[in-house]
């Protein structure tokens, strides 16, 4: 009996298809890299930045305000030094997304959590934002961090221990 993820890795199946959707938050190099490797795995990209003078040329959906979203959803904050980061994530965190992180060194507090305190955000929802996100990798430039990033959203998504842990 042939193993189906084989077949599928050979091209010989067509593999399963489920509906997701990757939510780079902030215009970065990270975002770039995020959200076009993101369409290679399958996942509808979409950018969500705030800021109108902000460019991103690639091919993906661009919303101005947090972006409506099912519980498929992945949504990466790529830059954690903007000044609307609690905002944004007290609006991503409104919604019923899947799974939530801020991209950061782990060896540094997490910004997010002050902004969102300082918002009034209940710590149960505060709880629910990842990082560091990613694998552990030792990712040092954008292609490798989106890549880390993927992969860890991806052994998530599994329920793999390929994890979040450092």
């Amino acid at each position: 009996m042939a193993d189906s993820s084989c077949e599928v890795a050979h091209g010989n199946a067509a593999p399963s298809v489920e509906q997701r959707t990757l939510v780079a938050v902030f215009a970065s190099p990270v975002a770039r890299f995020l959200l076009a490797y993101g369409r290679d795995l399958g996942y509808r990209p979409v950018l969500f930045e705030p800021d109108p003078d902000r460019s991103f040329p690639e091919d993906v959906e661009v919303f101005s305000k947090a972006p409506e979203v099912d519980d498929t959803a992945d949504i990466v904050v790529t830059d954690h030094h903007r000044p609307e980061l609690g905002t944004v994530l007290r609006d991503v965190l409104a919604g019923p997304s899947r799974w939530i992180g801020v991209l950061g060194n782990p060896r540094h507090p997490g910004p997010h959590v002050e902004a969102l305190t300082a918002l009034g955000v209940p710590t149960s929802d505060i709880a629910r934002v990842h990082r560091p996100v990613g694998l552990n990798i030792g990712s040092r430039t954008p292609p490798e961090i989106a890549i880390a990033t993927l992969a860890g959203l991806i052994a998530d998504r599994n329920a793999r221990p390929g994890g979040f842990s450092f």
